[in-house]
């Protein structure tokens, strides 16, 4: 059986077109069988979204940070990376995931909708992605298992740079308050972002050295 997680989705391909509309900005994405989310952008995805964008308008990048740089966790076919790139044209972005068609779909979908100098790699959670991070957003694959989710968490805290933050979102059903719990004692702090129709988008950031936890 195929899953949204495999490197190689063993479903045939069926492309369909994706309509979204963000403020007042339109995109087209395609999506495809074998992919997370194929036939809507997901209700957790554009929480994550709306939440991002609004904290981001509001307090800004992480301060001291002249080049800040967006990794976008598990990107699917990608409309974080994508809608963020559009709407903060000096990020940095990288968006990254496991399925392989999934990132060939990003890509495309990069271009489609006018977003340049993107960076996709194919990487199970940090596992090939070079450098670090002033933001990290992921909508993670709860259904990979909460070693999976709990390697991302970790990832990020690792290679975001101080200040940095990490945005997650999660529906309350499948974990939400354990996930800030996690993040709550690796971070030294998460908090909630947003909350709508059971899906909970949380923010943490990384304020302290790792040695200073240990």
């Amino acid at each position: 059986m195929s899953h949204y997680y495999d490197p190689d989705p063993a479903v045939a391909s069926r492309p369909v077109e994706i309509p979204y509309r963000f403020d007042t900005q339109d995109f087209r994405f395609e999506s495809d069988r074998g992919v997370f989310s194929r036939s809507s952008i997901d209700a957790g995805t554009d929480r994550l979204l709306r939440a991002m964008a609004a904290d981001l308008r509001a307090r800004g990048f992480p301060e001291g940070d002249p080049e800040p740089r967006l990794l976008d966790l598990g990107c699917g076919y990608g409309p974080v990376g994508i809608v963020l790139k559009r709407l903060f044209p000096f990020l940095s972005v990288v968006l990254s995931d496991l399925n392989g068609r999934a990132l060939d779909l990003a890509r495309r979908n990069a271009a489609q909708n006018g977003v340049r100098y993107a960076e996709f790699l194919q990487s199970d959670g940090f596992e090939r992605i070079p450098g670090t991070f002033s933001l990290v957003a992921t909508n993670p694959p709860i259904r990979a298992g909460k070693p999976t989710v709990h390697r991302f968490f970790q990832g990020a805290w690792e290679r975001l740079r101080p200040g940095g933050r990490l945005y997650v979102v999660i529906r309350k059903q499948q974990g939400a308050p354990s996930a800030r719990r996690t993040l709550e004692a690796l971070f030294g702090n998460c908090r909630l972002l947003d909350r709508d129709a059971g899906y909970h988008v949380l923010v943490c950031e990384k304020t302290h050295a790792k040695e200073e936890r240990t």
